[in-house]
């Protein structure tokens, strides 16, 4: 006889996760480890966080992948944040103005696909940002175009952010 697992909720996943020595993600059934990335992944992070950090002005902040990002049953760590709100001090969770996902080989798919819709689905959410990691090409969707897709290429081009009222130069994110 085989015994059947019952699906976690969100809030039996958070207790769970946070007891944990690494991260997991919930897909809304059940934890997902977090596996290493790559230097080139972690290199676009590292990039895309100085450029965000520089330019960003108060109330708005860049948050690294350490925090939480809680969505509709589901649990996520973005690669960046841009928090507007001042959350408190010692939660583990946050409520982000603008997502952003690296992409790599193993995980562009439920970035693209799944990630997206989830973002989409949280008011506070205004836009959700995906770099490439073998290209200058950044796709960003936006709630005030209705998550259409808008796709910015090659390294004289500008990843504009109206959201929080910054632009940032393609070349300060891909430069080689």
């Amino acid at each position: 006889m085989s015994a059947s697992l019952k699906p976690l909720t969100a809030d039996e996943f958070l207790a769970w996760e946070r007891a944990q020595p690494v991260r997991y993600e919930f897909d809304g059934i059940q934890p997902v480890a977090m596996t290493g990335g790559s230097f080139v992944h972690a290199r676009a992070i590292a990039r895309l966080i100085t450029a965000l950090g520089t330019r960003l002005q108060p109330p708005c902040e860049v948050i690294g992948p350490e925090l939480k990002v809680l969505t509709a049953g589901r649990v996520r760590y973005p690669d960046a944040s841009v928090v507007c709100s001042s959350p408190e001090d010692d939660r583990d969770t946050i409520e982000p103005t603008i997502v952003f996902e690296v992409l790599s080989p193993s995980t562009a798919l439920t970035d693209r696909r799944v990630k997206a819709a989830e973002y989409a689905a949280v008011p506070g959410i205004l836009a959700c940002v995906m770099l490439e990691t073998d290209r200058a090409e950044i796709t960003v969707r936006r709630r005030s175009t209705g998550w259409e897709a808008e796709i910015i290429e090659g390294l004289d081009s500008e990843l504009r952010l109206p959201e929080v009222g910054i632009t940032i130069p393609m070349g300060d994110i891909y430069r080689r």
